[in-house]
């Protein structure tokens, strides 16, 4: 009796060793083929069945983007059962050819079986909308920022953007309390029912006292109407023009050395200042003139002596700041931007860091 238990014993555990789910797929890829993007998500369905002896688990499925959304037969399949897998590929803002993979993750072997979706996707059309997405009254902007990126102290430059007239009648646009460096118009300045037209802007850096970063909030007239709480916004990175130095010049250019670019206040409670000084020397082997510091916020007050002031070869000055830490709370950090005519490092970022600590609440 005990050899037949042993025996027994014997055959059920070889069973178990031998019994594997094996994963056959009806594909492996499949070609969605040429469709339009307003056609919206296509599927299709991989055919799975268990060829194994033991139940098949699909455990997972890893796609390569988040375009591509699968779904699968949760439950476990058994041993000549069937299931499937659906991948989902939504073609929306994704013109153009696809090719992606979704891995399968099973207790099978092989444990990882790579599937692959492709196609191609015709981009719907552009609506009226879509190109003019900055709507001020019954005209679109194709936005509300006109950049001009950098622009040297000594030039000009334009950029040019267009617009629409969507209403049914005739539209003049204009622009309200310009400054002085600023020049925006629009061409035709009316604009009948329907028709397309472009703003040009032109930025006269000479007129402009700033440095690094700047941006202007315009304000637009529609038929001589101010349009109320609607902006119009221009930036613009103003930079020194180092253009007509020689190499000579290169060679023997200031040069702007701080001792540390980055200041650590540690721990301070809240609603209190900490000055800061930022110590620097004129490494180079000409005058160094400090164009231009600003902050990132109010709470950095900077403060430096007059504008233009140079700092002789050899010579050292610094640049002090306040944080006063408010209401903050946790790590923060503010930047300080340093403008110089240094040509090789002409803005230099300087950084405080503080962990603010505000007092627990008081229950009432």
């Amino acid at each position: 009796m005990k050899k037949l238990i042993l025996l027994f014993s014997i055959v059920t555990l070889t069973i178990s060793l031998y019994a594997q789910p094996e994963m056959k797929l009806s594909a492996q890829d499949h070609d969605f083929g040429t469709f339009k993007e307003e056609a919206g998500p296509q599927s299709y369905d991989f055919l799975v069945t268990n060829t194994g002896n033991a139940p098949l688990v699909i455990q997972k499925i890893v796609t390569s983007c988040g375009c591509t959304n699968p779904d699968w037969t949760r439950e476990p399949i058994p041993a000549g059962g069937k299931g499937k897998i659906t991948a989902r590929y939504d073609p929306k803002d994704r013109p153009g050819k696809f090719n992606k993979t979704l891995s399968v993750y099973t207790n099978s072997k092989p444990e990882i079986v790579v599937m692959a979706i492709r196609g191609e996707v015709v981009p719907r059309e552009k609506t009226v909308e879509d190109l003019y997405t900055f709507p001020v009254g019954s005209v679109r902007f194709e936005s509300n920022h006109l950049a001009f990126t950098n622009i040297k102290k000594t030039e000009k430059k334009i950029r040019v953007m267009q617009l629409i007239n969507t209403s049914a009648v005739p539209v003049k646009v204009e622009f309200d309390q310009l400054p002085v460096h600023l020049s925006l118009k629009a061409t035709p300045e009316t604009l009948k029912p329907g028709q397309k037209g472009i703003i040009e802007g032109t930025f006269d850096a000479t007129k402009n006292p700033g440095w690094g970063n700047l941006s202007d909030m315009v304000k637009i007239k529609l038929n001589g109407v101010v349009q109320e709480n609607v902006y119009y916004y221009v930036s613009v990175n103003l930079v020194e023009d180092f253009s007509s130095l020689s190499k000579e010049d290169l060679e023997n250019a200031p040069v702007f050395k701080v001792d540390a670019t980055t200041v650590d206040l540690g721990k301070m409670p809240g609603s209190t200042a900490k000055e800061v000084e930022f110590k620097f020397t004129n490494t180079g082997k000409k005058d160094l003139i400090l164009r231009h510091v600003r902050s990132t916020c109010g709470c950095t007050a900077v403060q430096q002596g007059p504008k233009g002031v140079g700092f002789k070869p050899g010579e050292s000055g610094s640049i002090k700041a306040v944080f006063n830490s408010g209401g903050y709370k946790g790590k923060v950090t503010k930047v300080i931007y340093v403008y110089s005519n240094d040509p090789k490092n002409s803005e230099v970022a300087l950084m405080l860091t503080a962990d603010v600590e505000q007092p627990a609440a008081t229950a009432r």
